[in-house]
């Protein structure tokens, strides 16, 4: 359902609500309060997205995906703040089919911007693996650097502490080719 007509319903259902109340009809006017707010709150957070980050949490790729693939033109039936969240989510569920071909999805997340700390850190830290499997170490490090400086709340450090170790791993393994 498009943004504008999920609006347009939320406000018809206060305002139907608020005449029943006035007409003493509370019951349904209460329950028109409630689907009105509920109908505000996908405006903001959208449904599909929602369900799609809850099979995500659960590990359910194959689901996930389902749900993401209903949200067709992400532009238009999702608010600018969740296009970098959508990116994101697609970037992960990618990253387990193809790492490679997620790393477009994971530099137009962080490009359209994401909000929290910890999802920016995930992204870089994403990122940073895809140059390592790259064998590029410079660019690696950067974005292990930046997913360490975004991980304010030390969620992702035994992930980052993991890939500095694989790091160190790579360079000893070129030391060892080059002999």
């Amino acid at each position: 359902m498009s943004n504008l007509i999920r609006l347009i319903i939320g406000f018809a259902f206060v305002g139907a609500a608020v005449t029943l109340m006035v007409f003493g009809y509370w019951g349904w006017g209460i329950l028109l309060v409630f689907l009105s707010i509920f109908l505000f709150v996908t405006y903001f957070y959208n449904e599909n997205m929602l369900i799609a980050q809850w099979y995500l949490r659960k590990d359910n790729m194959s689901k996930a995906e389902q749900f993401l693939g209903r949200i067709t033109n992400y532009e238009k039936q999702l608010n600018r703040v969740q296009h970098g969240y959508y990116n994101l989510l697609i970037g992960l569920i990618e990253s387990r089919k193809a790492p490679m071909k997620s790393e477009k999805y994971f530099k137009t997340a962080l490009s359209l911007g994401l909000h929290m700390d910890h999802n920016v850190a995930l992204a870089k830290l994403s990122l940073a693996g895809i140059a390592m499997a790259k064998r590029n170490k410079r660019e690696a490090q950067m974005y292990l650097a930046d997913a360490k400086k975004a991980d304010k709340n030390k969620l992702l450090a035994d992930q980052i502490k993991q890939m500095k170790d694989q790091m160190v791993l790579m360079d000893k393994q070129q030391i060892r080719y080059s002999r």
